[in-house]
């Protein structure tokens, strides 16, 4: 495990040509998390051309101390400046990159306030592009939160009846993932029934589910640090033959989108795909969202599936192809698929059935 993160450690060195005089801050909490592999909720990394080090307050550091073995971990009490600017001195900084897309105004401001360096830059999205492509271990424990979302909505299927509210079945499935050994929901849960499904994030209300109605399901697990994301929809009672039809249609384009993850493709490329189908059968207007986005320690994250997305895809990227159809007034049915991009087969990681499911 330790090389796992020598290696991480290696490459975004390598990546941003660090060298003597730099250094590196890293403040979100899933990008230290996936650089050194401390899991805690307070921390900052500082990173130079020889120096790993992280630095945590009282309540952290024994674990700091078992999970990131790869850094020397500094206690501080308060502000970090102090500690910061003892390594900066000692380092001889003058250059400091910084999470520009996580750290606030009032945050840079202090930066530039209390930090002894002479230049600050904007470290972009150059930790983020690391994450895209997953590693196996990285892999492994995604399909540990799949399984979990796979094993939830099985579990769910006998709580929908007439009755329960949307919210009950979403703390239902909650609690269940929990039971599962997954840490919580990997985002708000989504319980859209009747003519609410035609919205897609329609996070579970206080509706109650009726005979007749259609129902979305939204959700995933947070599973030992990543993220799982899957849709159903299945019918209480004889489908409006109308939204037979949407849902047929859904899984066709949703079977064409994975049948187009394939290594070296843009992500427009396989969206298109998916949303050229759903405009042929007439419902182009009523699929207004991207076709998929990948996940890992975070539940949308690179790369994207959608009609802007250039990125081409590689091996070991993991996305979701999640179309749908919503139409105001009637409902909407959308189905999502989580898959790990693999040469010209994408590696499919849910199991749960998509066969049109009538309770």
């Amino acid at each position: 495990m330790t090389d796992l993160f020598k290696n991480r450690l290696k490459k975004l060195r390598n990546e941003l040509g660090i060298r003597y005089s730099e250094a590196v801050l890293i403040t979100k909490r899933v990008n230290y998390m996936y650089i050194s592999g401390f899991t805690g909720t307070s921390a900052i990394v500082y990173i130079s051309e020889n120096r790993a080090v992280l630095l945590t307050d009282f309540r952290y550091v024994e674990q700091a101390t078992s999970q990131a073995a790869d850094f020397e971990i500094i206690q501080y009490s308060g502000s970090a400046f102090d500690k910061l600017n003892q390594l900066i001195e000692s380092d001889s900084i003058q250059t400091l990159y910084f999470e520009d897309r996580d750290v606030t105004f009032y945050e840079y401001d202090e930066y530039t306030a209390k930090l002894k360096v002479e230049v600050f830059l904007p470290l972009g999205k150059t930790i983020e592009k690391l994450r895209r492509v997953k590693d196996q271990w990285e892999i492994e424990l995604i399909r540990g939160a799949v399984d979990v979302a796979d094993k939830v909505f099985l579990h769910i299927l006998p709580f929908i009846k007439p009755g329960v509210a949307e919210i009950e079945l979403a703390a239902e499935m909650e609690h269940h993932m929990r039971r599962l050994g997954a840490s919580g929901p990997s985002f708000d849960t989504i319980v859209a029934s009747g003519q609410r499904a035609s919205m897609p994030h329609g996070v579970a209300s206080e509706k109650k589910i009726e005979a007749g109605d259609v129902i979305t399901m939204d959700f995933g697990a947070l599973y030992k640090g990543y993220c799982s994301d899957i849709t159903r929809t299945v019918f209480l009672g004889n489908p409006d033959k109308e939204l037979a039809r949407i849902y047929k249609i859904v899984l066709e384009a949703n079977q064409k989108g994975l049948e187009a993850v394939i290594c070296g493709i843009a992500g427009r490329d396989v969206d298109d795909v998916s949303r050229q189908y759903i405009a042929d059968q007439g419902f182009g207007d009523n699929f207004g969202h991207g076709l998929g986005h990948g996940v890992g320690l975070e539940i949308h994250e690179e790369p994207s599936l959608s009609m802007r997305a250039d990125l081409l895809l590689e091996d070991g990227m993991v996305v979701t192809v999640e179309p749908g159809i919503y139409v105001p007034g009637l409902g909407g049915v959308r189905i999502e698929d989580m898959v790990v991009v693999n040469g010209a087969k994408a590696d499919i990681l849910t199991k749960a059935s998509k066969e049109l499911l009538v309770l």
